[in-house]
Parts: C-alpha cells; sequence; structure tokens
C-alpha cells in the first residue's frame, strides 16, 4: 500500500499535474500576505488561512486521483482492492501536507510578533482538518464517482460555497466550521473552542470518505 502511494505521488509529480494546484496557491499566498500580519491577529490569520486553502487542497487531491490511468487502477484494484483505495486517500494526504507546510511557512514568514506555541499548533490543527475535508472533497468529486470533468469541478466549487454558507448559518454543525474557525480566531476565542471545532471538523469529512469508499465499491 506505501509502495503503491509512493508509486501515486511518482506519477503525479511526473505528469506535471501537481504544479496547478502549486501555481494556484503561490499567488493566492502572495494575495493573502502582501501585507504583514498585524501583532494580535495571528490566529485569525491561520483560520483564514486554513479556510481560504481547503479548495485548493481538494483540487489538489482531485489531480492527483485522476492522474493514475483507469487500465492501471483496474490493475491495482485486482491485485489488492483495499491497497488501491487506501493509497490513493494518503497519497492525496502526504501531497496536501507539502502544500500546508508551503503555506505555514509563507504565513509565519509574515507575521509581525511571536504568536506563540501555542497559537502555532492551534494554527497546525486547523490546516490538518483543512487538509482533511479537501482530500475528501476532492475523493468524492475524482473521476471514479463524477466521470465528467464539467461535473466535477461544478461538484467541487458548489461543494467548498456550500461548507461556507452553511458553516456561516445557525446549522455549522451540518458541515466542517470554516466561517467558525476565522469567526473564532479574529474573536480570539478560538483555543477555547477549539475541542468541539476539532469533532466537527473531523465528523463530516470522515463520513465523506466513508461515503467515497462505498461508492467505490460499484465504480472502480
Amino acid at each position: 500500500m506505501i509502495a503503491l502511494a509512493r508509486f501515486r505521488l511518482a506519477g503525479y509529480a511526473r505528469s506535471h499535474r501537481a504544479l496547478q494546484p502549486l501555481i494556484a496557491l503561490l499567488p493566492l499566498l502572495a494575495i493573502l500576505y502582501a501585507t504583514p500580519v498585524p501583532a494580535g491577529e495571528e490566529l485569525g490569520a491561520m483560520a483564514d488561512s486554513a479556510g481560504i486553502l481547503l479548495p485548493v487542497f481538494a483540487w489538489a487531491a482531485r489531480g492527483l486521483l485522476d492522474t493514475e490511468p483507469d487500465e492501471q487502477r483496474m490493475i491495482s484494484i485486482v491485485a489488492d482492492r483495499r491497497g488501491e483505495l487506501l493509497s490513493g486517500i494518503i497519497a492525496a494526504c502526504v501531497f496536501d501536507l507539502g502544500l500546508t507546510v508551503i503555506g505555514e511557512l509563507a504565513l509565519l514568514a509574515r507575521l509581525s510578533a511571536d504568536p506563540g506555541i501555542g497559537a502555532v499548533m492551534v494554527g497546525v490543527c486547523l490546516h490538518l482538518f483543512s487538509v482533511i475535508a479537501g482530500v475528501a472533497l476532492g475523493a468524492l468529486t475524482s473521476r471514479p464517482i463524477l466521470p465528467s470533468p464539467a461535473a466535477s469541478n461544478l461538484v467541487l466549487i458548489l461543494g467548498y460555497l456550500a461548507i461556507l454558507l452553511v458553516s456561516a448559518s445557525g446549522a455549522r454543525w451540518l458541515t466542517v466550521p470554516v466561517m467558525s474557525w476565522m469567526k473564532d480566531g479574529h474573536h480570539d476565542v478560538l483555543m477555547g473552542h477549539l475541542p468541539l471545532l476539532a469533532v466537527q471538523s473531523l465528523l463530516w469529512p470522515l463520513l465523506g470518505l466513508a461515503g467515497y469508499t462505498w461508492l467505490r465499491r460499484t465504480r472502480p
């Protein structure tokens, strides 16, 4: 399974498709941090980064899962169905974590004050939640689930917008609470609310990945 995950990462890099989310990420970071983050706004900036980068993570995950030719995927399924499924998720998470490191380094470089280890760890947690949510969204819009590229792009965009809209409403528990991350970060209550946000942030992506696993049973 690990060898297959490495194989998929290598194929993604060799296809040059891996450059697409990276090219999207760099201008986004340049816009976000065109000016230094003021002192006292560290948590808010970290929450904003985690929420805004979610669609980039989803795009990267979908691209990685779509890179493997259908014939190669069928060979992997015949050899090890469970390993083929998990290797794609693992490879997508690893690549998105690489993008997270770039985003975090860019953020830390633009902070006007030392955020402290506690704030940094909260920011890392939020970005991990964002990666898991992005991988789930990317997997559910990948070619085995949505063969049409147009439908896949539309569902990915609408899915992210739905996350933002629902999380900004009173029913934020129905989705990943992205807007709550940002709101609590800017109101300096994020650390106190983090345990509940963690449950909400992990619940829906895990359900999404479970749904992806179930759908893949009939959609190789």
